[in-house]
Parts: C-alpha cells; sequence; structure tokens
C-alpha cells in the first residue's frame, strides 16, 4: 500500500472538514448579526445561543488546525514497528495512525484513521509483525506494518 497516497487521501478529507466548519462559523455569524437588529429580551436569548454555538464550531476547528499540524509529522516511510504514520494490519482489519478521522476507502480496502493517543494505538505501538498485542483483555495479532 502506498502510504503517502493514503496521506494526501487524509490531508483532503481534514481540508474539507475545516473549509466546511469556517463556512458554518461565517454563516452562523452572519445570522447572529441579523438578529442583533431586532428588538426585545427575547433575541437577547436567542443571540446568546447563536454565539455559543460559534464557539463550539471554533473549538472543532481549532481542533482540526492542530491535527493538521499534527499530519505534518506523520512520516511515509516504511516501519518495521508501530508509531506514529504507521499502516497497521491486524486481524481485524487496517488502522492508519495519524488522526482521528473515522475511515476511508483505499484500494477497496476499509482504513480506520485513528490518533496516536486512541487506546488502540497506545496498545499497538512499539510492537512488530507478527507480535500480539493487547487491548480490553483480548489479543490480536498485527500482520502486516507498513
Amino acid at each position: 500500500m502506498k502510504k503517502s497516497e493514503i496521506l494526501n487521501i487524509v490531508h483532503e478529507k481534514l481540508d474539507l472538514k475545516i473549509k466546511t466548519l469556517e463556512n458554518l462559523i461565517a454563516e452562523t455569524r452572519a445570522s447572529n448579526n441579523e438578529t442583533k437588529s431586532s428588538m426585545g429580551d427575547k433575541y437577547e436569548t436567542t443571540r446568546e445561543m447563536v454565539q455559543q454555538e460559534i464557539n463550539n464550531l471554533q473549538v472543532q476547528l481549532n481542533e482540526n488546525l492542530r491535527a493538521k499540524t499534527v499530519l505534518k509529522n506523520v512520516s511515509t516511510d516504511l516501519q518495521t514497528k508501530v508509531k506514529l504514520g504507521s499502516l497497521v494490519e491486524t486481524e481485524n482489519g487496517f488502522f492508519y495512525i495519524a488522526i482521528s478521522l473515522g475511515d476511508i476507502l483505499f484500494n477497496g480496502k476499509k482504513i480506520y484513521l485513528i490518533s496516536e493517543e486512541s487506546p488502540l494505538a497506545k496498545a499497538m505501538i512499539g510492537f512488530k509483525s507478527g507480535e500480539i498485542y493487547v487491548l480490553n483483555n483480548v489479543k490480536q495479532k498485527i500482520l502486516k506494518i507498513w
């Protein structure tokens, strides 16, 4: 498997998520500005709720921007031990240790994108192909590492 192609797909997926969040923030701000011209106390509550939504979206955007920084440190070199940037095939599927971003389809295979900080990644880090790791008292074998 070509990890550089997978990494490009991850970048594209993350960029799309960031752009979507930026658009949502802009649209929500615009709607908040429209309610400012309205009169009455009930509109104050609405404006506060809209502001809270903007704050929530901003937190999500900041998390995704931090994830973009993490991706800059992801290596596409072949690896012998599981670490950041590893594509790991286990008995339960494929896992790409980079950022938590759901899953992607690549060459007909479902690859789960997981963070280095996830319990699964922490359980696998440092292991080699053929070795067994344990997560939640369940043993899993690492079949291959790219």
